[in-house]
């Protein structure tokens, strides 16, 4: 069992951060300064390391703050506890994601193309932390813990996320002859459908994940199709209708604020 939050944070540090900013979400400072953004920054990278070599459930953070050579109450004072450490990790592949995604799909318009390499991105990103992701995968699947990326502590991440997807559309040759409603609604939808995906990569052992890649490049083109059609009037009933189940059952269970 992991140790209780203790011991008092570095008062330099604390001082310094109590004047610039607020903290995120659970206890995590937000940091402001160089040394701040470093010293997080180095706990983040020594618990993903430790997690990778020891296991999720043998780390503990007294071992994190020992091998980063910081005192446990300073660890504490950025991650309120282990979970937070997973969701700073998530924050950051996050942001990486979104930027190689960018990237990838400059002089790129048509969706189903911009949509496939923003997928893929994902995979590309993920890949070197693949092993480690089926550690932690029990507690994020747990609908009350705030590892799920449907939490409310999730917020970060998935708005970023959906962001990207939003950015996809906008982006594309389609998304001016789409539905409005649609088109709101679209992002969501499609960080719903990289959830699958994620899912599906989670227990994928074969080389490189190639299955979770062939899944990939196989559903990708029938989504881009059902975009397209979409925008064809006697689809708009089916859309609506869709649309309202999405609304009431899906998107409420989705937290929309950091708590």
């Amino acid at each position: 069992m992991d140790e209780q939050k203790g011991g008092t944070p570095g008062m330099d540090e604390r001082a310094q951060d109590a004047v610039l900013g607020a903290e995120l979400p659970g206890g995590r400072a937000r940091p402001k300064t160089g040394k701040s953004e470093q010293t997080r920054a180095l706990i983040l990278e020594t618990a993903m390391r430790l997690f990778q070599e020891r296991g999720y459930e043998k780390t503990t953070m007294r071992a994190i703050a020992a091998e980063a050579g910081i005192s446990v109450g300073n660890a504490y004072y950025y991650f309120a506890s282990k979970e937070f450490l997973i969701q700073g990790f998530y924050d950051g592949m996050t942001v990486e994601h979104a930027v190689d995604a960018a990237r990838r799909m400059q002089g790129h318009t048509e969706f189903a193309d911009r949509l496939f390499l923003a997928l893929s991105s994902w995979l590309d990103t993920a890949a070197p932390y693949h092993e480690f992701a089926a550690q932690f995968f029990r507690t994020a699947a747990d609908p009350n813990s705030s590892l799920s990326p449907f939490a409310n502590e999730s917020h970060r991440a998935r708005a970023t996320a959906v962001g990207l997807f939003r950015d996809v559309l906008t982006g594309s040759d389609v998304a001016p002859k789409l539905d409005p409603e649609l088109r709101d609604l679209l992002p969501d939808l499609l960080w719903l459908h990289l959830m699958i995906i994620v899912l599906y990569w989670v227990f994928d052992h074969t080389p490189d994940q190639e299955r979770t890649r062939e899944f990939v490049r196989r559903s990708t083109p029938m989504v881009a199709k059902v975009v397209v059609l979409s925008r064809y009037r006697v689809f708009r009933p089916l859309v609506r209708d869709v649309k309202g189940l999405i609304q009431d059952f899906i998107l409420p269970t989705i937290g929309r604020a950091a708590t």
